[in-house]
C-alpha cells in the first residue's frame, strides 16, 4: 500500500506533469522571503535610507490532460523605504510600496523535444492609497523550450509590462542544466535572472543574479507621482535543505543596486528595452538612491518528483 507521502508526490507527479517534461525534476511551491539593505545613501546628500523587503510567492498548476496544465498563482511583495532624504535635522516619513501580481496561464508539451508556456500577470502596485486604475498594470511572458537532452533543456522567449513610466520589454534566453550526479545546477533566464549552485549533503551553496524594472503609483500630499524601480541585485547564498519536510531555508548576502525614482504621474518614455530606455524626457523629482548591501532570508516549500 501507499503511504500518505507516496501518495502525494504521485498526485503532485499527475498533476505538473507538463512542468515534469520541461523543467527540473522539482517545483517550488510557495516561497517566502524578507530582506533589508544595510545603508542607501541619498545621492548629493549625507542622508541615507534602508530598504526592507517582503515577498511571497505561489504557484499551482492544474492539469487539464496529460500535455496541458493551466498555469495559477500569485506574487505578493512589500517595499519600505524612504524617497527622500532628510532635511533640516527632520526625518522624511517611510514609503510603502506594495504590488500584488495574479498569474494565469498555460503551459503546454508539443513533444518529447517542444513545449511553450504563455502567463498573463496583471497587477494592482502602488501604496495602496485610493486604489484606482491608475493603480492596475498588465504584463506577462511567453517561453518556447526545447529539451535538448534529459538533464538540458534550452529556453526562448519575451517578457513585456505596461507601467506607469510606459511599455517596457526584453528578450528571454536561457537555459537549464543539471550534472549526472545532481550536484551542479545551472538555472538561467537571461537578463532577468541566474542561478548557479552546487550541492553536498544536506547544503547547498550557490550564487544568484535578479535585475528588473516596475512601477508603482503613488498618492502623497494631495500629488499623484508614480515610483519607478530599477533592481539588479547580486548574492551569494547558503541553503539548508532539510529545515522541514521539503521545506528549505535560504541565507543570501550580496549587493542590490536598487534605485527608486519619482516622477510626475503621466510623464512617460517612448518605449523600454532590456536596461535601454529611449524618448525619455523625465524630470527625476528625488535624489538617485544608491545601492547597499543587503542581507535576505527566504523559507521555500519544494516538492520534488
Amino acid at each position: 500500500m501507499f503511504n500518505k507521502s507516496a501518495l502525494i508526490k504521485l498526485y503532485l507527479t499527475v498533476l505538473l506533469f507538463p512542468f515534469v517534461c520541461f523543467s527540473q525534476d522539482y517545483i517550488d511551491v510557495i516561497k517566502v522571503g524578507y530582506g533589508r539593505s544595510f545603508k542607501n545613501n541619498f545621492e548629493g546628500s549625507e542622508s541615507s535610507t534602508y530598504i526592507s523587503s517582503l515577498e511571497a510567492n505561489l504557484t499551482l498548476p492544474i492539469v487539464l490532460n496529460k500535455n496541458n496544465a493551466i498555469v495559477t498563482g500569485g506574487i505578493f511583495s512589500q517595499n519600505r523605504l524612504q524617497l527622500y532624504p532628510s532635511e533640516n535635522g527632520l526625518e522624511t516619513p517611510f514609503t510603502n510600496l506594495y504590488s500584488t501580481t495574479l498569474k494565469i496561464g498555460l503551459s503546454s508539451v508539443f513533444s518529447k523535444k517542444w513545449g511553450m508556456t504563455i502567463v498573463c500577470l496583471p497587477k494592482i502596485a502602488s501604496d495602496y492609497h485610493d486604489i484606482s486604475s491608475n493603480d492596475f498594470f498588465l504584463g506577462g511572458f511567453g517561453i518556447l523550450k526545447y529539451q535538448k537532452r534529459e538533464n538540458v533543456l534550452y529556453r526562448f522567449g519575451i517578457y513585456s509590462s505596461s507601467e506607469a513610466f510606459g511599455f517596457y520589454t526584453t528578450p528571454i534566453l536561457g537555459w537549464y542544466s543539471l550534472s549526472k550526479d545532481k550536484k551542479v545546477e545551472m538555472d538561467i533566464f537571461m537578463p532577468i535572472s541566474v542561478d548557479v549552485n552546487y550541492t553536498k549533503g544536506q547544503f547547498t551553496y550557490g550564487f544568484s543574479y535578479f535585475g528588473i524594472g516596475r512601477s508603482f503609483n503613488l498618492e502623497q500630499n494631495d500629488l499623484n507621482h508614480y515610483v519607478q524601480l530599477n533592481s539588479l541585485e547580486f548574492a551569494g547564498y547558503a541553503q539548508y535543505n532539510r529545515l522541514f519536510k521539503n521545506t528549505i531555508l535560504r541565507a543570501k548576502f550580496g549587493y542590490a543596486s536598487d534605485d527608486y525614482e519619482v516622477h510626475n504621474y503621466g510623464e512617460k518614455i517612448d518605449f523600454g528595452f532590456i536596461a535601454f530606455n529611449f524618448g525619455d524626457d523625465r524630470q527625476q523629482l528625488n535624489p538617485k538612491i544608491k545601492g547597499s548591501l543587503f542581507f535576505k532570508l527566504e523559507m521555500i516549500y519544494r516538492v520534488r518528483l
